[in-house]
């Protein structure tokens, strides 16, 4: 089967065939619709949800729900927080588009339509990729091909699942980032993980700040041998960072006071959606 790169847009989710005929759109009642079992997001904001809500009221509901047939109901396989807001406003009839699918794909379509609509916190997205790896035996190579990500950022977003459970815990929260996450990772004693991340949340620190703090502490020979043998550490997090928040490829190129930053698309349709993204609209 083909993998969609992720840069195509939800588009990319619905066979030609349907994108282009309505008749393959059909009208279900809501209590026919069970959630995704794969779904990736354990978090739902409930401030988004009523928000959507509000738009479903005035507009109802634009984009149809992707499920599949499992005998007497449909099980969904994207849109839970559409569904959410359609119970929310006690909706019976609700758009769905029926696809045929596996356990496996039905858990990528969830992940891609998480991470463009709105992104899954790091850990949301590390537990997925290790649930594709685990359950299906998806190769990180795999999952870097369908989701039109960097094989390093899949590979360093893993890693953060190697943090102690409560550094997990702040980044879920929001109040460490992906890239803090990433730089923590260099500390291999986790008591001072912890302690860093503490430090980071009290006062505040940028991840230059974490950066600066860790590599203070190391003898000089190996702060020395570092700076030859690798990237700086806070270009590296902060281009995974960037892949996270874009969905989709970025180098940063830097020289010693300039650089680039090349920001990959696949379409006009993926083009206008990162533009958007960093005009601080919605994915």
């Amino acid at each position: 089967m083909e993998r969609k790169a992720l840069g195509k847009g939800i588009g990319a989710l619905i066979p030609e065939k349907v994108q282009g005929s309505k008749s393959e759109i059909i009208y279900v009642q809501t209590g026919q619709i069970r959630p995704n079992p794969f779904q990736p997001r354990e978090d739902f904001d409930p401030g988004t949800i009523e928000e959507l809500a509000r738009s479903i009221k005035e507009k109802g509901v634009i984009q149809p729900l992707l499920v599949r047939n499992k005998g007497d109901y449909y099980e969904l396989i994207a849109g839970e927080r559409r569904l959410r807001a359609c119970n929310s406003l006690g909706l019976n009839d609700i758009p769905i588009i029926v696809k045929d699918v596996d356990d496996k794909d039905s858990l990528e379509y969830a992940l891609i339509e998480n991470i463009q609509r709105e992104s899954l916190n790091p850990i949301e997205e590390a537990h997925a990729y290790q649930h594709l790896i685990d359950k299906f035996q998806v190769t990180q190579e795999k999952i870097s091909e369908g989701l039109g990500k960097a094989r390093a950022t899949i590979a360093n977003t893993l890693r953060l699942l190697k943090l102690p459970h409560e550094i997990q815990e702040e980044m879920k929260k929001g109040r460490i980032s992906f890239a803090h996450g990433r730089v923590l990772l260099e500390v291999e004693d986790a008591n001072r993980q912890r302690r860093l991340t503490q430090e980071v949340i009290a006062k505040g620190l940028s991840v230059r700040e974490l950066e600066n703090l860790i590599k203070a502490s190391r003898p000089k020979g190996i702060r020395c041998r570092s700076i030859h043998l690798q990237r700086e550490p806070y270009i590296a997090a902060l281009e995974e960072e960037l892949q996270t928040t874009l969905s989709t490829k970025v180098r940063i190129s830097k020289m010693k006071k300039r650089g680039h930053i090349f920001i990959e698309f696949y379409s006009q349709e993926d083009l206008e959606r990162i533009a958007n993204v960093i005009r601080g609209g919605k994915r």
